[in-house]
Order: C-alpha cells, then structure tokens, then sequence
C-alpha cells in the first residue's frame, strides 16, 4: 500500500504592528525651556503615529526633572509599563535625556533588553538593539554622567561663592521678597508672621494657629492654603531674626541629589543684619525654647505603642486619614482635614474611642479588620481581610457619658463656690 504524503501550507502572517513609544525630558522649568518640552511631545506624536508597522503607545515626558534622578514620575511609568508588556520599541533625544548616573542608565537598559525592548537615541544614533549599540552605548553614558559631574562642581563654585558673600542661593519665605542680592520685608506677609509666634507663646499649639491661618483667609506665597508643616517651618526659622544661617544643609552628590543636615562635613556661614527683621531675636529664642518645653511634656520617655487603629480609618467626604487626639472628655479619633482646618473643609465628626472599639468588638476580632470608612450619620464601614465589609452604627456620647471624674470634681466646687456665694450675700 502507497503512502500518500500531503504538504500543508499555512497562510502567510501578517508582521505584529511594534508598540512604540517616546520619552522627552527637560532639566529646566524656564518657560522657554516648557515650549520645548511641548514641541518634543508634539513630534513624537506625529512621528511614531505616521511612521508605518508602528503602533502608537505614547510620550512619557517629565518637566523640570534632573536625568541624574530615579523619582521621575513619568519615567517610572514608562518602566512599569514596559515590565508589563505594553512597550516593544523607545525612541528617546539622546542618553542624557534618559539618565546622567551611568549605572542606573546601564541597569536600566539591560533591564529593558532583557524583556525584548529596544531604545533608540536620535542625537547619537544608537539602538541598543543593534549588535555594536551597547559597546557604543556604554561609552557615551560615561561621558554624560562626567558632564553632570563638570555642571555640579560649577553649581557648588556658585553657591559657595554667594555663601562667603553673605548671599543666600535661592530664597522663597513668607514675608520676604528677594530684589538683587537683597531681602525685603512684604510688610502684609510680615504681620501673618509675626501673629505666628504670638499665637504660639500665648499658648496655642499649631494645628490652632493653622486653623485660625486658614479660617481668616490667608494664604502661603504660593496661593495654597496653610498646612501644619508650614507653620512649624515657620516657628524655626532663623531668618526672621534679619540675620542668614548658611549651608545648614548640602548635597551628597550630583547622582543621588540626596540633601543631609550639615553638621560639620561643610563649613557654615553665619551672616548678622542683612535684612529687615520681622521676629526680634528675643522673641526667636524664646519660641526655640517653647518648642523643646512641648516636645519634652507631651513625647516624654519612649514612644507610645501605636494603636490598632492607625492609619486604619479613612474619612468618606474627605478622603484623609483619622488621628488619635486626647480631649478633656477622653481620646477621640478625628478626621485630620477637621482637626487642622475645621469644620469648613469637612463636615465629619470625632468618633470617641470607647465607641469605635465597641463598633469594632461587634465586627469580630480587629486583626480581621483592614480598613475602616467612616461616613457621615455616624455610620462605620469594615472591611475585612476577606473582601467582605459590614456596617456599623455608633452612638454620641450622653451627656453623662462625656463627663470625667475630674469634670465631676471640678463642676462640685463650682457649685459649692456658688452657694457660699450666695449665702454671703
């Protein structure tokens, strides 16, 4: 019997369309500089759409951001979205629009080559998916990172330079405005300030005086309103006195732009009465010494052991987390939106602890509980590590409920005050 033997012929596959995308950067936020970053995008765009057996994924482009850092926001995208498959081909400027730090450049493309992804710089025409293109590659991003190099030690020269002058680098404080090499009081911004640190030594703590910031209206120099941090920076600043503290803090190196505290790797430049004083030194001196007094009473010894409900409990109106905040009637958990900028910004209310612990108790046990939502008609949402999520109704506090024993012991001698009063008379 004859073997019959048939060739199959399959259809002829039409070539995968390469998912392509660019990545533009600008180390500048100058408008002109902006105009290019636009410009680039707009190219890329353009150029990868039209550009035939390409499939457009997009332009990753990041302002203002050094090629030395790895906190790019959109660079980082591009790589998680590389890692994830969406990416076959970068088209990219030059290697110092990538990276500056020959390492991370390095790691990062053989990262890339390893999943099958090719970049393309246009300035020095490489592909590192060419056999020759890392040999080449390599050798150029040396000289970049040595560039960055030469362009920071030339910043330092600057800096260290306006520091023996007296002169600070870059200056954006509230109540000051920088004319030439000179400060100059803004006399509205002044009064903000020095309402500050009279606040803060008649006894009000800061998240007071950042309610009362916000309520009366003001703002930051950049418009925004005021936040805790803020204030305390403000509260510590030696500027105010009319005298500079310079080069308190300094970079590690031009690749990990990493800013430490000086304490005596580099010389420090004190420079007395170069500007209008907003706080008296006196008055300076006494608000360092109302901070370290705070700090000492309410942080004594170790740390507190951090409650089961920390970082657990989110407001539904405002998003933000709730903090734990002792009150006169006991400790309360309180949406942090509220406490800091009051009731204007959101409308959530303080959940005594006694009544979130009895919510919780009624869940189950609180190593199940993940998450916690608290919503407004005093409502608790749950989630469990299951996925699984139930509802909660706390109580308000009776009157009889929120008062302590020493409310209780005070409000007597009030009222034994008042009848000797009255039988006095």
């Amino acid at each position: 019997m004859s073997r019959t033997v048939k060739k199959i012929q399959f259809a002829p596959q039409m070539p995968k369309a390469l998912r392509v995308a660019a990545y533009a950067r600008v180390s500048s936020g100058k408008d002109a500089m902006l105009h290019s970053l636009a410009a680039q995008v707009d190219y890329y765009s353009t150029y990868i759409r039209h550009h035939p057996g390409w499939e457009y994924v997009g332009v990753y482009a990041d302002e203002a951001k050094t090629g030395t850092k790895d906190s790019r926001e959109n660079f980082q995208r591009m790589l998680a979205d590389c890692r994830a498959g969406r990416i076959d081909h970068i088209i990219t400027k030059s290697i110092s629009r990538f990276s500056r730090n020959t390492v991370t450049l390095l790691e990062t493309v053989r990262e890339l080559k390893e999943l099958g992804i090719s970049i393309y710089f246009e300035e020095q025409s490489i592909d590192t998916a060419t056999a020759d293109g890392e040999l080449m590659f390599s050798v150029l991003a040396s000289y970049a990172q040595e560039e960055s190099l030469s362009a920071s030690e030339n910043q330092k020269w600057r800096v260290k330079r306006n520091f023996e002058a007296g002169i600070p680098w870059r200056f954006f404080l509230l109540g000051y405005r920088r004319e030439g090499d000179k400060l100059v009081a803004v006399p509205e911004e002044a009064e903000i300030v020095r309402s500050i640190f009279a606040d803060y030594l008649a006894g009000k703590g800061v998240t007071a005086i950042t309610r009362r910031l916000n309520e009366s209206g003001y703002v930051t120099q950049n418009g925004c309103i005021f936040h805790k941090s803020a204030v305390e920076r403000i509260l510590r600043n030696y500027t105010y006195t009319g005298n500079l503290l310079l080069q308190t803090k300094f970079r590690e190196n031009h690749l990990t732009k990493v800013t430490r505290k000086n304490c005596g790797e580099l010389p420090r430049y004190h420079a007395a009465d170069t500007h209008e004083a907003i706080i008296s030194p006196e008055t300076f001196k006494a608000v360092q010494a109302e901070i370290q007094r705070r700090k000492e009473k309410y942080a004594p010894g170790k740390p507190q052991k951090a409650s089961p409900f920390s970082g657990r409990i989110t407001c539904a109106n405002c998003g933000k987390h709730y903090r734990r905040k002792t009150t006169a009637t006991g400790p309360v958990w309180i949406c942090s939106t509220y406490n800091s900028y009051g009731k204007a910004h959101c409308p959530s209310k303080a959940i005594p602890e006694e009544k979130l612990m009895q919510a919780a108790a009624q869940v189950g046990r609180m190593g199940k509980i993940t998450a916690i939502t608290a919503h407004n008609n005093n409502l608790l949402e749950f989630t469990l590590a299951d996925g699984t999520r139930t509802v909660q109704r706390w109580q308000d506090r009776s009157r009889a409920e929120s008062w302590t024993p020493e409310m209780r012991i005070a409000a007597g001698e009030k009222t034994r005050e008042r009848s000797q009063r009255h039988a006095e008379s």
